[in-house]
């Protein structure tokens, strides 16, 4: 029997990688679907009444095997594959979206929920109860239960193409990025740059046999080379490549692919009778309606554009001043915003960086937990891991309860996407009175050890380490009934909470204090950096928000509208770039065309997400600094309401309880330094 349609004969049930073969997914994902199918069967054929317990717990629980191979299959595709695994991809991705519409479109489990729903004021459900009927029943109506049946197979052609389509623009982009490198071979050229980032540059060309230094559009590559290398032509060429990704009118090509996307997604809400796809996406989310979402982009906007434009002027001053620059470029934003930002707060990254050893900023983390949650963290090495850069670790309580199986998988290669990312091998939820605890992961693009120097991070990799460790601590802590509302499955405009208010704790005196020191000599950060880094956190907040502010318009202008009348990606872009732009256009380059987040990712119509969950985050974080950044009161209402609540409830709600009122704009204005504190 195929390894992954049996029990896990492993420690903590964990996934046995070491085990794995190729060959094994597809026959797996085929048996794995035909077992999910008999257990909907048994459900539909149920000669009993339909119940809350017979029906609608019964679905929550199914598929639950086919859930593991999916999630153990999918998270290599993101952090090991190789085209092996990316054509399995292919072939399951149709068969899922299939079985996945087999369920929604299943006439006989619609009307035994349907029953259910319809007599939910008669039966007492629980509130996680409750959210679960009104969550399987919306998963139906929204995905086409109650069409006749021509529009429902109209349903199942566009969701077929849209996941092939989907799938295609991440593979293009992740080609693109893996066919660019630029080779230097006169060390001039490589003026300005840390040594830290040379030396990997070197390593890189050694590994190929060239000679020379290679930089690649990996962000460990491209952002050192982007802030700090003082030949503005490279500069200009690795910046063009970046902005060029499957925007060149060849085979990986992605114009088509986004405007498919997009008007697949507006036909797709039409047929379920909504009027856009982000009326349909919005409904289900903290932000309920598109002109929620615009009128909150263009608050921001309102507040924050005098600064950017200020920001801007003074950039572009200083670069006259320094280089005689007349018109400022994009390639030229970070690497004078780096000189003006070690002008005004004498703070360079690489002076920094001696104080974030990786292992240190890890155990940062870990301490923290323990400090607001009391979480132990142990290493342990009996489990199986998929690479052997990957770190596992056993997380248990106060009282030495497992919590959780934390896996963290920090450094690039060339099977893994760009970024970083939290995920899971297994979710949380309680059956048969046993509470099954959490698999969890989180995988980044740190900076590799050399042969001379650990890995040491940037300030901004530090918070990315965080941010993520928020989202895990979400996976970790939940403490809820059924898997689908469990942990991280809440509302997109919500599920950021966890992890950007975690960033907080980087920017303060009290939580450095217990991991920043020197990686040579054990000396503690001194507290004038720590200052600076407070002071330097607001620089060019102006332009960074509307950098944000921009992503969020252009996500609305693809989703918000009837996107029928575009035919040229670039012309719409320029036009949904009109209110924040800064820099001039640059006319090889695209944005849509590589936009992984809304084209291929989760956030069509929740790019805003990113800002919505700043509010939420700053708001809650005053309430931490009101009352002391480890005031255990304060952890113990954020851990009982939101971290351990998972989607159980409105997140609203769940905040209310937390905070004792709703989120303040203000309190991200007051943070960035775009309207004066109290």
């Amino acid at each position: 029997m195929n390894i992954l349609n049996k029990p896990f004969d492993t420690p903590f049930n964990t996934a046995p990688f070491s085990k794995l073969k190729n060959e094994d997914f597809l026959p797996a994902f085929k048996e794995g679907i035909a077992q999910a199918k008999a257990e909907i069967e048994a459900i539909t054929a149920n000669p009993e009444a339909p119940t809350f317990q017979n029906t609608v717990e019964a679905l929550d629980f199914s598929g639950e095997q086919l859930d593991r191979i999916s999630s153990i299959f999918f998270n290599l595709n993101s952090a090991e594959t190789n085209d092996e695994i990316q054509k399995i991809a292919q072939e399951v991705s149709p068969l899922l979206s299939e079985f996945s519409n087999d369920i929604t479109l299943n006439e006989d489990l619609f009307k035994r929920i349907k029953a259910v729903y319809e007599m939910k004021d008669e039966l007492e459900l629980t509130t996680e109860q409750s959210t679960l009927l009104d969550k399987k029943y919306k998963s139906f109506s929204r995905n086409g239960a109650n069409l006749p049946e021509d529009k429902k197979q109209q349903l199942r052609e566009i969701d077929k193409k849209l996941s092939q389509l989907k799938l295609k623009f991440g593979e293009n982009v992740l080609a693109e990025t893996n066919n660019f490198e630029m080779v230097i071979t006169n060390e001039e050229d490589l003026d300005g740059l840390p040594e830290g980032a040379k030396e990997a540059a070197k390593q890189l060309a050694e590994s190929k046999n060239v000679e020379g230094w290679i930089i690649t559009l990996d962000y460990p590559s491209y952002i050192p080379f982007m802030t700090y290398a003082s030949n503005r032509e490279l500069r200009k060429k690795l910046a063009i490549a970046f902005g060029a990704k499957a925007f060149k009118n060849d085979t990986l090509d992605n114009q088509e692919n986004v405007l498919q996307i997009a008007k697949l997604r507006y036909q797709r809400a039409n047929l379920l009778g909504y009027k856009t796809h982000s009326h349909f996406v919005l409904e289900e989310r903290m932000a309920k309606t598109p002109d929620n979402v615009n009128k909150f982009l263009y608050e921001l906007l309102e507040k924050a554009k005098p600064a950017a434009e200020r920001e801007f002027a003074n950039l572009q001053e200083f670069a006259k001043e320094l280089d005689g620059i007349e018109v400022l470029q994009k390639w030229d934003s970070s690497y004078y915003a780096e000189k003006l930002k070690q002008k005004l707060f004498d703070l360079d990254d690489e002076k920094l960086k001696p104080y974030f050893k990786l292992e240190n900023v890890i155990d940062g983390s870990f301490t923290v937990a323990k400090k607001l949650y009391g979480l132990h963290f142990e290493e342990i090495h009996d489990i199986d891991k998929y690479h052997a850069d990957v770190l596992t670790y056993k997380v248990t309580n106060e009282q030495g309860d497992l919590v959780a199986i934390f896996y963290a998988d920090f450094f690039p290669r060339p099977g893994k996407r760009n970024g970083a990312w939290m995920t899971s091998f297994k979710p949380q939820f309680r059956k048969n009175g046993t509470n099954e605890r959490p698999h969890i992961s989180i995988v980044c693009n740190f900076t590799k050890p050399t042969k001379s120097k650990p890995s040491l991070l940037t300030f901004n990799e530090v918070t990315t380490l965080f941010h993520e460790f928020g989202h895990a601590l979400h996976g970790m802590l939940a403490n809820t009934t059924y898997p689908s509302l469990s942990g991280t499955s809440v509302f997109w405009d919500f599920v950021e909470l966890p992890s950007q208010v975690l960033e907080n704790w980087c920017y303060e005196k009290e939580a450095l204090e217990l991991f920043a020191k020197h990686y040579e000599t054990g000396e503690l950060i001194p507290m004038e950096l720590v200052n600076k880094i407070k002071e330097s956190a607001t620089f060019h907040e102006g332009m960074q928000t509307l950098r944000q502010l921009s992503f969020g318009l252009l996500d609305m202008s693809w989703h918000g509208q009837d996107p029928s009348p575009i035919t040229n990606v670039k012309k719409h872009e320029i036009e949904a770039f009109e209110d924040t732009r800064l820099y001039p256009d640059v006319p090889e380059n695209c944005m849509s065309t590589s936009f992984s987040h809304i084209f291929q990712g989760g956030y069509s119509s929740g790019y805003y997400s990113y800002k919505w969950a700043e509010v939420l985050d700053a708001d809650a974080f005053e309430y931490f600094t009101e009352q002391g950044i480890f005031n255990k009161q304060v952890a113990q209402k954020f851990m009982d309401n939101i971290l351990s609540q998972g989607g159980t409830e409105d997140p609203m709600t769940l905040y209310k309880r937390f905070r004792g009122k709703e989120p303040q704009p203000e309190a991200l204005l007051r943070r960035a330094g775009l309207i004066e504190k109290e």
